[in-house]
């Protein structure tokens, strides 16, 4: 069965150049969205609780503006995650956008998921 794509919007107060080096570093990634992310060329391996973790590949990216990542298990679909930043021309506020994909049913479980990560992310930024 094919995956419903989801998008979320979190206000973020932060630099631009900041917040891209947390969704596009092994470094940064390690901060909030895994225990430990290492990463060999565009492959980012992550893993959670000592776990044998799991590949990402990067597969396009555009400097200071947004990320995209595939899951291997996602090899050969559409589906990927993708995090971008959009800055309002005219307030000037910052705001990531999350674009994932989900299981049919679990929108709610996967808005949850991404809104602990991105209060995790907060945290680190000291974005709250």
């Amino acid at each position: 069965m094919a995956k419903t794509k989801v998008q979320y919007e979190f206000p973020m107060h932060c630099q631009s150049e900041i917040l891209y080096e947390y969704m596009a570093s092994a470094e940064g990634l390690s901060e909030w969205f895994a225990d430990d992310v290492i990463e060999k060329g565009d492959d980012f391996f992550f893993s959670w609780n000592g776990g044998p973790g799991e590949k990402a590949t990067l597969i396009r990216y555009k400097p200071e503006s947004f990320v995209r990542y595939r899951w291997e298990e996602d090899e050969g679909s559409k589906n990927y995650f993708e995090m971008t930043i959009v800055i309002d021309d005219i307030t000037d506020d910052l705001a990531l956008i999350v674009t994932d994909f989900c299981e049919p049913g679990d929108e709610v479980e996967n808005q949850l998921y991404w809104e602990n990560l991105i209060e995790n992310l907060r945290l680190k930024l000291g974005a709250t």
